[in-house]
């Protein structure tokens, strides 16, 4: 039987948490860790997909004679089968002990760049590790180190939050909403939201979670919604409205690179729409369903140019979704004006 991987470290607690403080080299720490990736299609995972050129550049970094780093945040994955543990040394020290056949039982919490091109390298390393966190715990310790992080996707952070919420539905309802649009079988949004991570699917992420959830949190406040329906009966008007977009208009929708609906100026502007026709739904004394959508919608939007060459192209940030909102209005006001006049 081989022997067990023994490195020496220090215990103590970075605030509230125990953890292990030690150096290693780098390829030890590479073979001994893993990175855990958003899967967007299990449902696991937490981190954003491996970046290449980030990898190399610190890999090229790293070898040069005055290079340094932070430490490495890892956490000591929870193990019923005993693959390692931790020995108390007379003189305050401790040892971690690694079974020689145990793989990789350290998730790198905050580190999986300047690890991942690193296997070859027996360059020390400081680290940091926590002992036995769980993923929903590595998950938030993730997103506050890395709330602020340069390049770190919004949508991904969104998702985290959605995951470590007590109650999503009241603290973030128009993420709840966004997130059913994403899950719900008969949504056309249906796994077509990027949510920061990875996927295998056949179906083409066309929008992000934040745009999503920033345009259902316009419609929540412009509609005015939550005032009298449960978010659950929010959703439901949301997940109709977009139906109703599918089936007015299947041709635009079917082609999303050439035309506007799930761009950001078209999905704002739409989402504004849809508490249009909600609040005149609810003037009237109508029920606010997909059918009352497909009404309203139908009235007009063959009279606007949804492709990406049309008006709406030149449309952009804050001032031009007010301006695409104002377009696509003042089409509706004309097409009844019409209607009335003859």
């Amino acid at each position: 039987m081989s022997p067990p991987i023994v490195i020496d470290c220090l215990k103590g607690r970075s605030s509230h948490r125990q953890v292990l403080l030690g150096f290693a080299p780098a390829d030890l720490l590479y073979k001994l860790s893993f990175p855990d990736i958003l899967d967007e299609d299990a449902g696991r995972g937490y981190q954003r997909p491996f970046n290449e050129r980030h990898s190399q550049d610190f890999r090229r970094y790293i070898k040069k004679p005055d290079s340094s780093t932070i430490p490495l945040t890892l956490n000591l994955r929870p193990s019923a089968k005993g693959d390692w543990c931790i020995v108390e040394l007379p003189d305050g020290r401790v040892q971690l002990e690694i079974s020689a056949n145990a793989g990789k039982i350290m998730a790198q919490v905050d580190c999986q760049h300047r690890l991942g091109h690193l296997s070859d390298l027996p360059i020390p390393l400081p680290f940091m590790c926590f002992i036995g966190l769980s993923e929903r715990e590595e998950m938030e310790v993730f997103s506050i180190i890395n709330s602020k992080a340069k390049g770190l996707c919004t949508s991904l952070l969104d998702y985290h939050e959605a995951q470590l919420a007590e109650s999503l539905a009241d603290d973030r309802p128009e993420l709840f909403i966004a997130l059913q649009l994403n899950n719900i079988e008969e949504s056309p949004w249906l796994r077509r939201l990027n949510l920061g991570g990875k996927t295998t699917s056949g179906l083409k992420r066309i929008a992000s979670l934040r745009m999503m959830q920033q345009a259902v949190n316009d419609f929540l406040k412009a509609s005015k919604i939550l005032s009298s329906h449960s978010v659950d009966d929010a959703a439901r008007t949301v997940l109709d409205f977009w139906r109703a977009v599918v089936a007015v208009m299947p041709t635009e929708w079917a082609d999303p690179r050439r035309h506007m609906l799930t761009k950001g100026i078209g999905v704002y502007a739409l989402m504004r729409i849809a508490a249009d026709i909600f609040i005149e739904c609810r003037e009237m004394g109508r029920a606010c369903d997909k059918r009352a959508f497909t009404t309203a919608l139908a009235d007009f939007t063959g009279s606007v140019d949804w492709s990406t060459s049309g008006p709406l192209k030149g449309f952009g940030g804050q001032g031009g979704v007010k301006a695409a909102i104002e377009y696509i209005r003042d089409a509706r006001k004309r097409t009844r004006y019409k209607v009335v006049n003859g």
